[in-house]
């Protein structure tokens, strides 16, 4: 039997930022845009567009690193995990923090290019992003706080075009940040088993038999927030035919994840940025025929 090739360390580090699963990053680019939208009363422009579009990626690439460096030891003993470069020592815990800084500083520098004020909220954005990893230790619902971390594009989002975080801001990261808690609790549960073994914090153990309840009401929330905050720019039947098919899709999700088999919850959770594209869509058509 021939010897399995040794990998190179590109597709090591492709594979660290999860490149071939762009559903992360795809979960955060569509309310990031949304917000650019909303902020700019319509398109944003070409170098906002591109900021923020690369800029999530490569945030989201830079906190697959952070990730994978706190969770290494946790990560062996949970059979989705096990393969990851740094938990299987393909790739070192310096190569990935080294490859998460650079990601990091690019991301900055294509903030850099916008308004101070949105540089100024990059650095809570950072800090949380580092700091969500050692929340799974001790606090019962991390996902509240990846929540926080994931949202800071809406916020930087409104920064850059307006240079201020208006109430709308806040509506639409609170609004996002209970999506975040209905899918990652969602993706949560498909290791629930193996993070009640090794010790591991999350929404879907603390919720319990509450856990599909609990997702179903953090999407509406979601919902509810998100037509609070965008209605008062009366963009039509568009924005509300996208709300409609998001709630659509939000009904099913609750029968993939009724049975709480890890197939259908792992189904929705990375079916779950398709939400955010109904949403978006309805958006961009409403500020384009208003």
């Amino acid at each position: 039997m021939s010897a399995v090739a040794p990998r190179s360390r590109l597709s090591l580090y492709l594979d660290l930022v999860r490149f071939n699963r762009p559903a992360g990053w795809l979960v955060l680019v569509w309310p990031t845009l949304v917000a650019l939208w909303v902020a700019g009363d319509g398109f944003p422009g070409w170098h906002l567009l591109i900021v923020f579009v690369l800029g999530t990626v490569l945030m989201r690439s830079a906190g697959c690193c952070i990730n994978d460096i706190a969770d290494r030891d946790f990560d062996k003993h949970v059979k989705r995990t096990q393969a990851r470069p740094i938990t299987s020592g393909q790739v070192s815990v310096f190569e990935a923090a080294m490859l998460g800084a650079v990601l990091a500083l690019i991301s900055l520098g294509l903030v850099l290019t916008t308004r101070w004020e949105a540089v100024a909220w990059s650095v809570p954005a950072v800090l949380f992003t580092i700091l969500y990893p050692f929340t799974k230790r001790f606090f019962a619902m991390p996902q509240a706080f990846l929540g926080i971390a994931f949202n800071f594009g809406v916020v930087i989002a409104f920064a850059a075009v307006v240079g201020e975080v208006p109430r709308t801001a806040w509506l639409l990261w609170t609004a996002n940040m209970f999506m975040v808690l209905a899918y990652d609790t969602e993706y949560a549960m498909v290791d629930r088993d193996d993070d009640l073994k090794i010790g591991m914090k999350t929404s879907a153990i603390t919720l319990g038999r509450f856990d599909v309840a609990g997702i179903m009401l953090f999407f509406a929330l979601c919902w509810c927030l998100t037509a609070v905050a965008i209605a008062p720019h009366r963009l039509g039947w568009p924005f509300w035919l996208g709300m409609a098919v998001a709630a659509a899709q939000m009904v099913w999700h609750y029968t993939l994840i009724r049975h709480r088999t890890r197939e259908g919850c792992f189904t929705a959770f990375s079916k779950s940025h398709y939400m955010g594209v109904a949403i978006f869509a309805g958006v961009v058509l409403g500020f384009a025929l208003r």
